[in-house]
């Protein structure tokens, strides 16, 4: 029998906990703990409680094949260079579009020279839609893909607007215009004493939320609100060959932290059977995101 890949968890929100789960349910792979701010809070105990293993950042950490980064998009960069260093294959969900190019490059190098694999941006959008994307673009090369998400929890947004001081909590939620074009509802819970016009200009101004309408709503109680549901409708309308009109759609309604931890789990997989380097899933052959042989996936597959 193969040896299991050995997995260390970075950070454990919403994401965080379903890699946990997920990893205990892959045949193929052993969860050596997992890695956070603070070891004494209750979570931590919890998870002590249940036999994982909890590391503090600083804290010298048990040998890894691939630590998957359950944190915080504009933190990745400063994890995944990190442990790339120290010779462990890294899987996070970095999820602004326009920087993963930059990311994909800036990572590179260090992969290669520490003989490491990162796959980047490996959730469901930007992620396993990319994937779908690439199909879609390969099906009818010319043409335009529309991508519709929500109604749903965006946890980028709403990690981005819970970094706004004065905010307490928040919730970001996106909801689909059509054809491409979003509207985001930010549910904000206000820190005693913040300023309300001060967190919404500062919600307005961030990159995440500047380029869509965006309606920040001061609300009691984020929790009260919370559902981590999302989805995505996705349609290309164009040309294969010379005939047109062709129209390719996929469509599917999530648990958000659920599928995003499963495709960060099925990556930490192809890390092992990668040669050096940074990829995007696009990259990735989608065959070696699965547990098993190859010739007995492509004769039930293909």
């Amino acid at each position: 029998m193969n040896q299991k890949i050995k997995v260390l968890v970075v950070g454990y929100g919403h994401v965080g906990k379903q890699v946990v789960t997920t990893v205990h349910t892959a045949p193929d792979m052993e969860l050596v703990g997992v890695v956070r701010r603070s070891k004494n809070d209750p979570q931590s105990q919890v998870l002590t409680a249940h036999g994982i293993a909890v590391y503090g950042e600083d804290e010298a950490l048990p040998k890894a094949d691939v630590a998957i980064l359950a944190v915080p998009t504009r933190s990745v960069p400063d994890y995944a260079k990190r442990y790339l260093a120290q010779g462990i294959c890294t899987v996070d969900s970095f999820d602004i579009h326009t920087q993963i190019a930059t990311l994909r490059h800036d990572l590179m190098a260090i992969a290669q020279e520490h003989q490491a694999v990162s796959i980047i941006s490996a959730g469901w959008d930007p992620g396993s839609d990319s994937i779908v994307r690439t199909l879609m673009q390969a099906m009818a090369p010319e043409g335009i893909t529309y991508t519709d998400f929500g109604p749903g929890m965006s946890m980028g947004h709403s990690v981005a607007a819970r970094a706004i001081a004065g905010v307490r909590d928040a919730l970001s939620m996106t909801l689909p215009v059509g054809y491409g074009q979003h509207r985001r509802q930010v549910y904000v819970e206000l820190e005693a004493g913040a300023n309300e016009e001060q967190v919404r200009q500062a919600i307005l101004a961030d990159d995440y939320f500047a380029h869509d309408e965006t309606i920040v709503t001061f609300v009691p109680s984020v929790a009260a609100l919370e559902d981590v549901g999302h989805g995505v409708h996705m349609m290309r309308k164009g040309v294969s060959g010379v005939t047109h009109n062709q129209r390719l759609t996929f469509e599917m309604q999530i648990n958000n932290p659920a599928l995003t931890a499963q495709m960060m789990v099925a990556s930490a997989r192809a890390t092992q059977r990668l040669t050096p380097g940074a990829y995007t899933l696009p990259e990735v052959p989608v065959i070696d995101l699965l547990v098993g042989d190859r010739a007995d996936w492509i004769a039930h597959l293909v």
